[in-house]
C-alpha cells in the first residue's frame, strides 16, 4: 500500500507541476488553459491526500487494537494461537510501535490539512480571479503557499509512508504472520 500512496503522490506532484507550468507560461499542453487543468488535478490532490491520512490512521488505530488485545487477557487469543506465558517482550516492542504510528500521524497529518486548505483558498481564489473579484498577486501568493505546503508535506509523507510500512513489516514478524498477508 505504501508503495502505491508513493506513486499516486509523485502523480499529484507532476500534475501539480503541469498546471503551474501552463500557468506560468512556460509550456503549453494541447491548448489547455491552467483552469482546465486545475480542476482535475485538484480532485486527485484531494483524494491522494484523504487517501494518504486515512491509511497514517489505519496503521495507528491497527498498533493501538493490538497494543489493546496484548493489555486485555481474554483478547490475546486474536493475536496467537497459544499465548505466551511472559508478553512482556510483546508489550515492549508494541509499545515502540504505537509511539511510532502516533508520531506518524502527528508529523504528516497537519501538513495533509494545510495541503487541503490552501489548495481549496487558492482554486477558488483562482475563480475569483478569474471573475474578477481578486487580484492574481492574492490568487498567485496563496497558490504558492499552497506549493510550499505540498513539498513539505510531501516529503514527510514519503518518509512516514516508508517508515509506517517497514513498522507494520515487524508488527507482522512479532506475531508470525506473513508479510503479504492482510
Amino acid at each position: 500500500m505504501a508503495y502505491l500512496l508513493r506513486f499516486l503522490l509523485i502523480v499529484m506532484i507532476i500534475g501539480i507541476a503541469l498546471t503551474a507550468g501552463v500557468a506560468l507560461g512556460w509550456f503549453d499542453v494541447m491548448n489547455y488553459g491552467h483552469i482546465q487543468l486545475a480542476i482535475p488535478t485538484f480532485i486527485f490532490v484531494i483524494f491522494i491526500q484523504a487517501f494518504v491520512m486515512f491509511y497514517f490512521i489505519g496503521v495507528a488505530r491497527l498498533v493501538e487494537n493490538v497494543w489493546n488485545a496484548l493489555n486485555s487477557q481474554g483478547n490475546l487469543t486474536e493475536l496467537f494461537d497459544n499465548p505466551p506465558l511472559d508478553l512482556e517482550p510483546y508489550k515492549k516492542k508494541v509499545a515502540r510501535f504505537v509511539h511510532e504510528t502516533t508520531l506518524s500521524k502527528r508529523q504528516t497529518i497537519p501538513w495533509t490539512i494545510l495541503m487541503l486548505v490552501l489548495g481549496t483558498i487558492a482554486f477558488l481564489l483562482g475563480g475569483a480571479h478569474d471573475t474578477g473579484l481578486v487580484t492574481k498577486v492574492i490568487h498567485s501568493g496563496v497558490a504558492y503557499g499552497f506549493f510550499a505546503a505540498m513539498a513539505i508535506g510531501f516529503v514527510r509523507q514519503w518518509h512516514y509512508l516508508g517508515k509506517s510500512h517497514n513498522l507494520l513489516g515487524e508488527l507482522k514478524a512479532l506475531f508470525g504472520i506473513s508479510r503479504d498477508a492482510m
